[in-house]
């Protein structure tokens, strides 16, 4: 079996920028999703343009039952961070209403900015391989996961979930009682941000981490935080990564790998 220190289900935004980020501090980042295409979200997101930010984004814009979560993540990476990062991958933007930050020519210049600073981590990607399940084992009194992909079995330090599938949803189902029974929607090809997820309140705002599943990681859009249309949206996909990838980091400086 494969053995790496983070586990990361989901190429999407958060789950791409969180990979980059924690493999650039030195971890061994292995990054999963189940799509055939790379991070189709964000290749059709404004208009094609990738509304990636917004200048203006302060925690008033998003929603939670839990409203102060989203204030931590928020505060470390600001919308000005990731201004800088386009800027020094010299991507060419432009504002186009109210502090709505869009590239000049296709959203792709995102996408690969994502996998230009997934390289740099040396961040190994299986794409596509679903996710069946996930396990929870003790080691020397240290929690990991076991995951079952496509691929076979994966043993791994520190899983992250970005994204919900089955096996995402049968982890939420043990951290809170939350359900979502939809009765209709517009339709994929129309949708735009994800309402509700993961009770946040489960959730340690600094770290991304369960408080009751140590070792496991909740980012973007599966958690229950949802900015207004504009650019805010990936501004909390940055924001979250970064906080989990920094405390990833940070954990695995302490054990000494």
């Amino acid at each position: 079996m494969k053995r790496v220190d983070v586990a990361v289900i989901g190429a999407g935004a958060a789950g791409l920028f969180c990979a980059a980020r924690a493999g650039q501090r030195g971890a061994r980042v292995l990054l999963l999703d189940h799509a055939a295409r790379l991070a189709e979200k964000i290749r059709i997101s404004g208009g094609g343009r990738c509304n990636f930010t917004n200048r203006d984004a302060t925690p008033a814009q998003f929603h939670s039952q839990n409203p102060h979560f989203c204030r931590s993540a928020l505060a470390r990476y600001t919308a000005q961070d990731f201004i800088a990062l386009v800027q020094r991958h010299r991507i060419p933007f432009h504002e186009k209403h109210r502090g709505q930050l869009f590239c000049d020519e296709s959203s792709q210049d995102i996408i690969d900015l994502l996998l230009r600073e997934c390289d740099d981590g040396r961040v190994e990607r299986w794409q596509p391989c679903a996710v069946a399940g996930a396990r929870a084992r003790a080691d020397a009194g240290e929690a990991r996961y076991e995951l079952e992909t496509a691929r076979g079995g994966l043993p791994e330090e520190k899983p992250m979930p970005e994204l919900g599938d089955k096996a995402l949803r049968q982890l939420a189902e043990s951290l809170s009682s939350w359900r979502i029974a939809p009765t209709g929607t517009e339709g994929w090809k129309k949708a735009e941000v994800m309402a509700g997820g993961v009770d946040t309140r489960e959730i340690d705002s600094k770290t991304m981490e369960s408080r009751r599943a140590p070792g496991l990681h909740f980012i973007g859009e599966v958690l229950d935080v949802t900015g207004w249309l504009g650019g805010y949206n990936f501004q909390w996909a940055w924001a979250s990564a970064h906080a989990c990838a920094e405390a990833l980091a940070a954990d695995l400086a302490l054990a000494g790998r």
